[in-house]
């Protein structure tokens, strides 16, 4: 046998013992399904539950090795990001955080995954099923929407901002943050909160340059966020200060996190946010479907080049 042929056999060979390399993705019990409207919940089981819970079905052509091996990868990390059959153990009001995010994720193109939804035209979410998703995460009458004042930022929190605690990954909290000047603001009717964006000097100036894309290292955010409270006339108005979140640009200091340092303080003793260092690899993921911003969500100025 000429060596091309022994070559034909050895690769024959391989590729079938490949087949049997098969990491288990398997379907764990459903033990705490998110708790939101039958209508809701069909759009996510069509589009986002072969992914995202313990009820995974594979068509025949995800079954082949490699592709498989595409599939559990996705599905292990999907899953651990939101899992639905699992979610409804959350608080309500994290339930629909976490489905705020999934829903956003759908609205900016990131999900589900374009070679997904390549080889699964099925799983797209149209229109009709988007408006259906933001009208259950957007409680918020439009003619009733209000921003919160200046003044509320300046009350942000009444403890002694000098001795905050670092973050758990070593981001030290910005005790001057309320002398920063307004960027942006924001609203998220699924967990009925008004926000505010800050820049630092150096985002400032950048914006003022037109010089955001990438936004230069020592730019810096602060987003607080406040309970949305109707007022006598049922305008949303800030009520009790809940958080506020940093995000400090440093390419290289950062750059397992996106080029970004990110930091959550909690409640009016500014607890810092999470369990461990690793917390931070949730904003990441959070802000990946504007990675072409800069990973940077509110834009306040049209782009400019450098």
């Amino acid at each position: 046998m000429r060596w091309w042929g022994k070559l034909i056999v050895v690769a024959a060979v391989a590729g079938v013992a490949v087949q049997f390399v098969r990491p288990r993705i398997g379907n764990p019990p459903v033990t705490a399904e998110l708790q939101a409207p039958e209508r809701v919940k069909a759009i996510l089981h069509k589009s986002c539950y072969n992914c995202h819970s313990n009820e995974t079905q594979l068509k025949w052509f995800d079954q082949p090795v490699p592709a498989y091996w595409l599939v559990a990868y996705d599905v292990r990390r999907a899953r651990r990001r939101v899992n639905f059959s699992e979610i409804g153990k959350l608080p309500a009001g994290a339930q629909r955080a976490a489905l705020y995010e999934a829903v956003n994720m759908v609205r900016l193109g990131a999900m589900p995954l374009p070679q997904y939804r390549l080889a699964h035209p099925e799983s797209a979410v149209t229109a009709e099923e988007m408006a259906v998703l933001e009208a259950y995460l957007d409680p918020f009458p439009a003619p009733a929407m209000g921003m919160p004042a200046a003044a509320p930022v300046m009350a942000a929190a009444a403890t002694d901002l000098s001795h905050v605690p670092d973050e758990l990954n070593g981001l030290a909290f910005f005790p001057d943050y309320k002398s920063w000047k307004p960027i942006s603001t924001t609203d998220r009717g699924d967990n009925g909160t008004l926000r505010v964006i800050l820049g630092n000097d150096a985002a400032v100036k950048a914006i003022a340059e037109k010089k955001v894309m990438p936004w230069p290292d020592g730019a810096a955010f602060a987003k607080i966020a406040w309970q949305a409270v109707p007022n006598a006339s049922g305008v949303l108005q800030a009520g009790k200060f809940l958080q506020v979140e940093f995000m400090v640009k440093d390419a290289a200091k950062y750059k397992s996190t996106a080029g970004w340092g990110w930091g959550r303080w909690r409640g009016m003793d500014l607890k810092p946010y999470g369990t461990n260092a690793h917390f931070s690899d949730e904003c990441v993921g959070c802000h990946l479907p504007v990675k072409g911003n800069d990973f940077v969500y509110s834009l306040p100025v049209e782009r400019g080049g450098q």
